[in-house]
C-alpha cells in the first residue's frame, strides 16, 4: 500500500491582506493537488511588541522603516475572512488549514471547526501556549527551525503531558532563514528525530526549488510543508522564498511519483522485467559448430543473447560434458 504523504500548501501571509488575493492562492493551492492550504492566525498586538524589530529577510521584502507589527497589522485575517476561506476551500475540495500563534487565535480556529493544529517554529519554547493545544488532543504538527533536541523533546513533554499522545504528533524538521541556503539545510536531521524520539516526521521546506522537499519524502517524510505565491515578485515578507503555482503543481507530482516509486522494499521481478529478463539475459551458446560426442570447453561455449537456454551460472556445470548432438554456431547448448 502506497503511504501518501500530506502535502501542506502554506499561503501564509502571502494574501497581503487581500480576501481575493487569499481565495486565488487557494485555488493555485487546489489545482496543484495539495492536500491542504494554510494560512496564519494571529493579532499583531498579541504577537509583537512595537518595537520589536524584524528579522533581516523581512526588511529586505518590506518597506524598511515599516515594524515588524505594522507589517503582522496589514496582515491579519478578521474572523470573517476565515469563514469565506474555509467555504471557498470546501467548494474546491481542497482543506483549510491555519497556524494560530496564541492562545486566542487557537480558540478562534477550534470554533471554526479545525481539528489539526500546527505549531510555528517561534513557538516550540512557548510553555503556555504548547499546553493549550496539547489539552486539545488533536492531531498537532510541531515546526522545529531554531530549535535543538532538547528544546523538541520538552516541547513534546509538554503537550504529551497535557493530553496529546506521542501518535498523535508529527515533528517537522525546518531551518527558520528565507530562503534557507543549501548547506544549511541538514536533511538527515529528520531522520535523527524519529530515530531519536519516535515520532511521525516531516519537512518544512525553505529552500528555493522542489528538490528538497521531493528528497524529503524519499526519507521518510510523513509531511511537506512549502510556501508558495501566485508571484515572486507581490510586495510582501514570504513571496520571494516561496514557489509560483507551477513550480508547486511540480513539487505535487514529483512526490507522488516519488510514493510510488519507493514501493514495499521487496526485491523481485516486475511485471516489465519479467518481460524483459530473456530479452537481456545471456545463455549459454556454442561459439563455432560442436559435434555430438565432442567435450563441451572453454574454447567452443561462450555466452550470448537471448536467455531462454541454459544460465551461464551453470558454467562449470556445463564444461566437460560430452555434446549429445550436433551444434551449429549461436545454437544454445542442450544436455
Amino acid at each position: 500500500m502506497i503511504k501518501r504523504t500530506l502535502i501542506i500548501a502554506e499561503a501564509g501571509v502571502n494574501h497581503n491582506g487581500d480576501l481575493g488575493l487569499a481565495r486565488q492562492l487557494i485555488d493555485a493551492a487546489a489545482d496543484a493537488g495539495a492536500d491542504l492550504v494554510k494560512f496564519q492566525t494571529f493579532s499583531a498586538s498579541r504577537q509583537v511588541t512595537r518595537g520589536a524589530k524584524k528579522a533581516d529577510y523581512q526588511t529586505q521584502t518590506t518597506d524598511g522603516k515599516e515594524s515588524q507589527h505594522d507589517m503582522l497589522q496589514r496582515l491579519e485575517l478578521t474572523e470573517a475572512m476565515h469563514h469565506a476561506l474555509i467555504a471557498h476551500c470546501a467548494t474546491r475540495n481542497i482543506g483549510f488549514l491555519s497556524t494560530g500563534f496564541d492562545i486566542e487565535s487557537i480558540d478562534l480556529l477550534l470554533g471554526l471547526g479545525q481539528d489539526r493544529f500546527k505549531i510555528p517554529s517561534g513557538e516550540i519554547t512557548n510553555l503556555p501556549y504548547l499546553r493549550h493545544i496539547g489539552q486539545l488532543g488533536k492531531n498537532t504538527i510541531l515546526s522545529t527551525g531554531m530549535a535543538t533536541l532538547g528544546d523538541i523533546e520538552a516541547a513534546i513533554d509538554v503537550l504529551e503531558l497535557a493530553g496529546t499522545p506521542r501518535t498523535s504528533i508529527t515533528v517537522l524538521h525546518c531551518t527558520t532563514e528565507y530562503p534557507t541556503p543549501m548547506a544549511e539545510v541538514n536533511l538527515r536531521a529528520m531522520q535523527s528525530i524519529h530515530a531519536v524520539f519516535g515520532v511521525a516526521v516531516g519537512y518544512s521546506d525553505h529552500t528555493q526549488g522542489i528538490e528538497v522537499a521531493t528528497a524529503a519524502v524519499a526519507m521518510g517524510a510523513t509531511v511537506i510543508e512549502k510556501h508558495f505565491t501566485l508571484d515572486r515578485n507581490l510586495p510582501g515578507p514570504d513571496h520571494q522564498a516561496s514557489l509560483e503555482p507551477a513550480e508547486l503543481k511540480s513539487m505535487v507530482a514529483a512526490i507522488r511519483n516519488i510514493e510510488v516509486a519507493l514501493g514495499d522494499g521487496i526485491k523481485r521481478l516486475t511485471p516489465s522485467e519479467t518481460r524483459n529478463k530473456p530479452i537481456a539475459r545471456k545463455s549459454l551458446v556454442a561459439s563455432h559448430a560442436i559435434q555430438a560426442g565432442h567435450v563441451f570447453t572453454a574454447q567452443n561455449v561462450t555466452t550470448k543473447r537471448p536467455g531462454t537456454g541454459i544460465s551461464p551460472m551453470r558454467w562449470d556445470e556445463v564444461i566437460g560434458h560430452v555434446a549429445p548432438r550436433n551444434f551449429a554456431a549461436d545454437d544454445l547448448i542442450e544436455l
